[in-house]
């Protein structure tokens, strides 16, 4: 079986967390990352070179490092940077056609979300065998046993019971409570997002309800995604199609959608407070604290606290859907902390801004062994490097030369400039930028 996962997402609800370049796929909110997670899930029915993971340019190399975390050997070209954002549906057309293309034979594909939490137990095994069994004819969807009404969630209702599943009969939007009640009471399931199919059985299916797409990407390739329009495969095709099944799933499973539905899947305290990082509470309770340094909470119940270097968010459990609201008011005030952290990860690395005022920034950089930056200049600011930590292969100007830890070195304005990591261990920079422009629009790349 072949295996899709969908990591292009940029996860506004978890925010200040979770930024458009670093988004809730990528974070490690346990010991490693729900993509890592999913990465692992995935190998119970596929070999590494049988998945195929779709994120975009800027969350690429994120994906690559994290699959490397991991010791598997994914093919690069099974990575697949979308050129623009079009939902699920064109993600997974392109993907399959990939799929089809690369082995010159189709097959049996599931495709799952990046950026949930699922228990991968014998009843989850179970279910992807039945539904394995029913993709030889139908596109299948797996349907989650309700715990509760849940408002946040889609659900779908079984129909006529199949050897392996149900008929689809219908799929509903997120409900209010009532109607959440109601759907328990008449066996609707939750939507949980993940798919099993035939890859002759897709795209027969996508040649009926999404024409445009499927011509386009056979046509075009992967320049077709300025064509295709922005659809999900609920929307755009199961919805549409009379071969959806479903597969009721009974296993643990958290779309970790906000951060209410993150504090309900973490331990609490005796308490009731759902903890990570230094925190003293003192007559407080049923919170979720998530903080970078230390929070000290006194007399504080029923709320959220997330505090990271740049961003503090206070809200109460309940109104955690609305996070939303505030990435949209940032990104209205073209504010960077609604897109990145203060550290920003590249292919390369990543640096970190310590310190910045108008004319100076002070950030620490980070090169991964055996990489290093492409050849650069700055017109409005010189830059004064420091390394503290390994040993750096320097260009300035004409000339090149090593720096050891406690070694430094002057970049003036105007100068071409480049830093590498030759060695087995990280290197660390602390970099001075002085200038009247100290934004990435002050940077002319070269090729070299």
């Amino acid at each position: 079986m072949k295996t899709i996962i969908l990591a292009g997402g940029s996860g506004t609800r978890l925010w200040p967390l979770s930024r458009e370049f670093f988004p809730k796929q990528f974070i490690k909110l346990f010991d490693k990352s729900l993509f890592q997670l999913t990465l692992q899930r995935a190998l119970i029915f596929s070999s590494p070179e049988d998945i195929y993971v779709v994120t975009n340019e800027k969350q690429r190399f994120i994906a690559l490092d994290q699959i490397a975390e991991l010791g598997l050997k994914i093919p690069t070209e099974n990575v697949i940077a979308e050129p623009l954002p079009k939902n699920t549906l064109p993600a997974i057309c392109y993907t399959v056609l990939t799929i089809v293309k690369q082995r010159d034979k189709g097959g049996k594909v599931a495709v799952l979300p990046s950026d949930h939490l699922v228990e991968a137990n014998d009843n989850y095994i179970e279910a992807f065998r039945r539904a394995e069994r029913l993709a030889e004819k139908h596109l299948v969807t797996f349907g989650i046993k309700p715990a509760r009404p849940h408002t946040g969630y889609g659900y779908i209702k079984p129909g006529n019971r199949l050897e392996n599943g149900f008929k689809v009969e219908r799929f509903v939007e997120k409900p209010d409570e009532e109607r959440a009640k109601k759907y328990i009471t008449e066996g609707f399931l939750w939507n949980s997002g993940m798919f099993l199919f035939d890859t002759d059985v897709f795209i027969e299916e996508c040649r009926k309800h999404a024409p445009q797409i499927i011509e386009a990407f056979e046509e075009k390739g992967i320049e077709a995604y300025t064509d295709v329009p922005e659809v999900s495969i609920d929307y755009g095709l199961m919805e549409k199609t009379d071969r959806a099944a479903v597969v009721e799933l009974n296993t643990f499973w958290s779309d970790v959608g906000s951060f209410d539905a993150l504090y309900e899947i973490m331990k609490k305290n005796g308490s009731g407070n759902a903890v990570k990082g230094e925190c003293i509470t003192i007559d407080s309770s049923n919170n979720l604290i998530y903080s970078e340094r230390l929070v000290a909470a006194v007399g504080v119940r029923d709320s959220i606290i997330v505090d990271t270097k740049d961003a503090l968010l206070v809200c109460s459990r309940g109104d955690a859907q609305k996070v939303k609201e505030v990435v949209k008011v940032l990104k209205d005030r073209k504010d960077r902390r609604a897109e990145s952290h203060l550290t920003i990860y590249r292919p390369w690395g990543s640096y970190t801004i310590l310190e910045e005022e108008r004319f100076y920034r002070i950030n620490k950089v980070t090169v991964l062994p055996k990489r290093g930056l492409k050849m650069q200049v700055h017109h409005h600011r010189s830059e004064h490097w420091v390394v503290v930590k390994g040993m750096a292969k320097v260009t300035v100007g004409d000339r090149e030369f090593f720096l050891r830890s406690g070694e430094s070195t002057f970049v003036p304005a105007g100068t071409k400039h480049r830093i590498e990591n030759p060695g087995l261990m990280t290197l660390e920079v602390i970099e001075v930028q002085i200038g009247e422009c100290i934004s990435d629009e002050d940077v002319v790349w070269f090729d070299e």
